[in-house]
């Protein structure tokens, strides 16, 4: 989390300490109003919940997420990261089954909760940086999710989007009197869908929400989104590899807590492996490959290719074999100037939106099974792909 995030979380926990000390009256909502007017979209956009699990990201006093559990029967969990908003909200909803609070940074919360079938956010996704953001909003979807936010475009000064990813500092007024200094990511929509789609996600409607007053030029856009019911991989690169690495290996590790997958630099989530030097067998190279990435340990012999890949990329052709591990040592953890890192164990069944295109095609050649989408490669089998695996 950044310095500007830091200081935006301590102006919104003084912001619910000067209402906890006013005791400012929460009535409770009887529709969800997106923007500054409620004469745009309310509940009915987002379809029937009764039963979901559904995010209530940046919940504030969680007035909107008891209103879903009260009108809709979703089971809503309410997240913000001021204490003070968690405060008032646990002061306000004393009495809704259904309703779980939860004081957390939101990209802490999105990492490690149970995937969701819906998220909301209401104005707060521009509180925090779209890149930390928006990977664990899209992995943390279900296949078929649904998202749904609104953001800031033109501030009530007729201050309008930036073509960049950088935040703004914006003034948050308070009752009686006073203001706070928040950061905001104030982007353009394509901008915004750009950056969703970079991510996995991908955008069915923006809507614009102006303030009705003629001299406020505030003005919102409400995203509605949703993740592929199946995964999407991300391409490869057209440029040509250097003549000693032609050949690459993806390692597949599935044990108890799932498959193990890296994030690249570039954003893209894909399996341990790397390139072929000389003098190396594929399974050595399997070996060193996963120990100078993730700090795990495997012998030779515990490593079995699954085939070979070959497809084209431009006028390249690409090589890579796909290799089952089937027993490993420690704990995955990011090393020292490795270009992939955050490793992470994923259930199969909840694997994350931005997979790199070769992890795809090596996962679907392991498991024809798995939602996966990618460019067709040629596969050559070379062991039994369904030979189980453990840790």
């Amino acid at each position: 989390m950044s310095d500007v995030e830091r200081k935006t979380r301590l102006a919104w926990d003084a912001y619910g300490t000067h209402h906890l000390r006013r005791r400012t009256p929460l009535p409770e909502v009887e529709q969800i109003t997106w923007g500054p007017a409620a004469n745009g979209p309310g509940d009915e956009i987002l379809g029937n919940l009764k039963g979901l699990r559904v995010l209530d990201l940046g919940c504030g006093p969680a007035r909107h997420a008891a209103h879903l559990v009260r009108a809709h029967g979703a089971q809503v969990d309410g997240v913000d990261a001021s204490r003070s908003q968690i405060e008032r909200a646990r002061a306000h909803c004393t009495d809704v089954p259904g309703l779980r609070l939860i004081h957390a940074d939101a990209v802490d919360h999105l990492s490690t909760a149970a995937p969701y079938d819906v998220i909301l956010s209401l104005s707060t996704i521009h509180f925090i940086d779209p890149h930390r953001l928006l990977p664990a909003l899209a992995a943390a979807l279900k296949p078929g999710g649904r998202l749904y936010f609104t953001v800031l475009h033109t501030d009530s000064d007729g201050h309008g989007p930036a073509s960049g990813v950088t935040p703004r500092p914006e003034t948050l007024r308070l009752a009686g009197g006073g203001d706070l200094t928040v950061h905001m990511w104030v982007l353009t929509a394509e901008l915004w869908e750009d950056l969703l789609v970079q991510y996995g996600l991908r955008v069915r409607s923006i809507t614009v929400l102006d303030a009705p007053e003629q001299h406020n030029h505030a003005s919102y856009r409400l995203f509605q989104v949703h993740r592929p019911a199946r995964i999407t991989a991300r391409p490869r690169t057209a440029k040509p590899p250097v003549a000693c690495a032609a050949v690459g290996v993806g390692a597949v590790l599935l044990g108890p807590r799932g498959l193990l997958l890296g994030r690249h630099r570039l954003g893209t989530r894909e399996l341990p492996g790397g390139t072929v030097e000389p003098g190396e067998s594929l399974r050595e190279t399997v070996v060193r490959e996963l120990a100078e990435e993730t700090g795990l340990r495997a012998d030779p012999a515990d490593v079995r290719l699954l085939g070979m890949l070959h497809d084209q990329v431009g006028e390249v052709v690409r090589i890579t074999f796909g290799a089952l591990v089937t027993r490993w040592r420690g704990e995955p953890a990011d090393q020292p100037g490795e270009s992939v890192g955050d490793w992470r164990w994923w259930p199969l069944d909840a694997l994350p939106p931005d997979l790199f295109e070769c992890s795809a095609q090596i996962l679907t050649s392991w498991r024809p099974d798995l939602p996966i989408d990618h460019p067709p490669a040629r596969f050559v089998a070379v062991a039994d792909p369904h030979t189980p695996a453990h840790g």
